[in-house]
């Protein structure tokens, strides 16, 4: 009988975790990691340069220092392994030489010339780390499927919906006025991030159920207040950014917005460490 119990916890163990270490997994995680720190650095640095377009001209320190953290992200991306990878390669330098163009003229440009000139470069970024987890996807672990798929489908394009919806509201703001393109734009924005935090809600309650064992309650708890946060961002969205007559002040609502992405990134990051723990296996 205890021979029985000691062979059924073994095969239960196996089945929680792979036999075999997963050295593609481990750096396939560490890469997206990396571009999640550069979609993240150059949001901010969109936001911020837009507001100080619009007339907040306290944001300039801040934008030098989020225009370092580009360059921290994208020089940690070319010391790791998968940098080596052509496809891989081809594009990151691309964004990389994009972006410093970019960090040196936004200042010259019109404040919706510089928003857009970044989201393309985000949008770009999101490409290239779903490029990483598809290329990837056939070398990964049951859980890093389901977890990598999560991270760059659900939780990066809703980091950007908000970062999109935190920048050009800021900038709002800051002028007081707002156009029409700039009501349709957020109108789509709060839809967009509605679905993503429904879409984002239900899988990770699969994920952390079908291996809980590497998910901490802290999870959930952070889930719950991302929920109640969009909710109370989008209702203030609504009722008083889409009528400029907001009663926040531009960095308020920057960080507000940069809360949420705060707590997003505590679940990317719950995932990330639950895919390389996997990765290690028993061998």
């Amino acid at each position: 009988m205890r021979i029985f119990l000691l062979v059924a916890a073994l095969i239960f163990s196996l089945e929680a975790k792979s036999l075999f270490s997963n050295s593609d997994q481990k750096e396939s995680a560490q890469y997206i990691n990396a571009l999640k720190d550069l979609v993240i650095a150059t949001q901010k640095t969109r936001g911020l340069t837009n507001s100080y377009l619009n007339g907040n001209k306290s944001n300039l320190l801040l934008i030098h220092g989020t225009k370092r953290d580009m360059k921290k992200a994208i020089g940690t991306m070319e010391s790791l392994p998968l940098s080596s990878t052509p496809v891989i390669s081809k594009r990151s330098t691309s964004i990389s030489e994009a972006l410093i163009s970019l960090n040196s003229k936004a200042f010259k440009m019109k404040s919706d010339v510089a928003f857009d000139g970044y989201t393309e470069q985000i949008e770009q970024i999101l490409m290239l780390a779903q490029t990483v987890s598809k290329q990837h996807s056939s070398d990964l672990n049951p859980l890093g499927k389901e977890a990598s798929a999560i991270m760059m489908e659900t939780i990066l394009p809703l980091t950007e919906q908000i970062g999109k919806m935190r920048g050009m509201g800021s900038g709002i703001v800051a002028s007081g006025k707002i156009n029409e393109t700039q009501k349709f734009s957020l109108v789509a924005m709060l839809s967009e991030i509605s679905d993503l935090d429904s879409k984002l809600q239900s899988s990770m309650r699969d994920v952390i159920y079908n291996h809980k064992e590497y998910y901490t309650a802290n999870v959930q708890s952070e889930l719950a207040l991302i929920q109640k946060s969009i909710v109370n961002y989008s209702s203030l969205t609504k009722n008083q950014v889409l009528n400029a007559s907001a009663s926040v002040s531009s960095d308020e609502y920057f960080t507000k917005g940069t809360d949420i992405i705060s707590s997003l990134l505590k679940v990317f990051n719950a995932n990330n460490k639950a895919i390389i723990a996997d990765s290690k296996g028993w061998i």
